[in-house]
């Protein structure tokens, strides 16, 4: 897609931001970037989560970035402006972009949750807002149970009320600050098995953040297990869903806005690479040997592809997302079906060009302290992203295009 700017066209390929609260958040990343570069190496070796970062990102203001400026954030809705700054994050230590996105998708959704929710959805998602922008909460997003899903989170019926949550979850990025976490369980209301998100502050009696993270990639990003026993759950602090199997095509639309801005922190793993590959061939002069010359221009034909590919999606994704007042099934469906393509694109592209890095730069990137060695193995995380894994995208999109969609 092209936009004109007086003579000159201009392809959209996520370099720049589309709002001026785009633009002030891309301003408060830019002086931490730095940061962000020294501290990836050390991190990655130790698996340990970049805190100070964290503080620094706090600080500033950026970990509100897209509370509503009434809830006292940055404002920031456009994904694709979500999307970039996380593509920006990535290129210096994707770790702490993914981290970073948990919090910035939660500002997204829970603002979907304030203006268009229930009126208890609406005032819960207000008050975590409220205390996002604040810089007083830190939201981290449990989705996944542990065990391959052979142990189900749940929520009971409390005696006085509420409710009482058990299980245990994996995969929760961003879990050693944060403040609160939103958990998904199943939960049984009128003898009808529904999903549900309850919402917990870290010292909830039995609740426990465990310190087991040891991934081959994303090392920094504190992707931990949370461990629930009994938690004690305020009836005013649960998100009640939809039947459990019953198909909701509208609620793809915010399952496509909670997760298409990670496209960006692939790209910008890929974009890191080649960078760094073009710095190394700079340093080494002279003219590179013809297959050293060829790899060099596939890695720009395939991250051109992947820039605008992603760049595309997201303009289409915002359209739909805010402007779009037609039929929300149709939305959904839509919204869906072009992310799903656009993943598909981001998962077989970027870890392509990082591989032709790797390639180019010979034995020395085969190190554990190359950084070439840490954006090889950061880059594989996109396939296990959901939605979808390959093989549940493989039969959403087949389907899609037979004309018969999956849940």
């Amino acid at each position: 897609m092209a936009t004109h700017d007086r003579d000159r066209a201009v392809t959209a390929d996520l370099r720049g931001p589309r709002t001026a609260s785009g633009r002030a958040l891309l301003a408060l990343l830019t002086e931490h970037l730095p940061r962000m570069r020294e501290g990836a190496h050390r991190a990655d070796r130790e698996g340990a989560f970049p805190v100070e970062v964290f503080e620094g990102l706090r600080a500033s203001g950026v970990l509100g970035a897209t509370v509503p400026k009434e809830l006292g954030g940055l404002g920031v809705s456009s994904l694709h402006d979500v999307c970039l700054a996380l593509t920006t994050v990535a290129e210096a230590d994707a770790s702490t972009a993914l981290a970073l996105h948990m919090q910035l998708s939660r500002g997204l959704t829970l603002t979907h949750e304030w203006r268009h929710g229930d009126e208890q959805a609406r005032e819960l998602a207000a008050r975590l807002l409220g205390a996002m922008g604040s810089g007083e909460a830190v939201v981290c997003t449990t989705v996944k149970d542990a065990g391959g899903g052979r142990v189900i989170t749940r929520l009971r019926p409390a005696p006085d009320g509420g409710w009482v949550l058990s299980g245990r979850k994996t995969l929760a990025s961003m879990a050693p600050i944060a403040t609160d976490f939103v958990v998904s369980a199943r939960v049984e209301v009128a003898g009808v098995p529904r999903s549900a998100a309850a919402v917990l502050p870290r010292w909830a009696p039995g609740l426990t953040v465990l310190d087991n993270w040891d991934g081959l990639g994303m090392r920094a990003s504190g992707s931990v297990d949370i461990l629930l026993e009994d938690c004690p759950v305020r009836p005013e602090d649960v998100f009640l869903r939809g039947p459990l199997g019953e198909r909701d095509d509208a609620a793809l639309a915010g399952q496509t806005v909670s997760s298409i801005t990670m496209l960006g922190i692939y790209v910008g793993v890929a974009q890191a690479a080649r960078d760094h590959v073009v710095a190394e061939l700079t340093r080494r002069g002279g003219t590179p040997a013809a297959g050293v010359r060829t790899l060099l221009a596939e890695i720009e034909a395939r991250l051109h592809a992947l820039r605008t590919t992603t760049a595309a999606t997201l303009t289409v994704a915002d359209h739909l997302a805010y402007e779009f007042d037609g039929d929300p099934l149709e939305r959904g469906r839509r919204m869906m079906f072009d992310f799903q393509r656009a993943k598909l694109t981001v998962n077989r592209l970027a870890p392509e060009i990082v591989a032709d890095c790797v390639t180019v730069i010979g034995g020395a990137s085969y190190s554990g302290s190359h950084p070439l060695s840490r954006l090889y193995r950061d880059v594989r995380a996109g396939a296990f992203m959901h939605p979808f894994t390959y093989p549940d995208a493989v039969d959403w999109l087949s389907e899609a295009a037979l004309g018969s969609p999956k849940d």
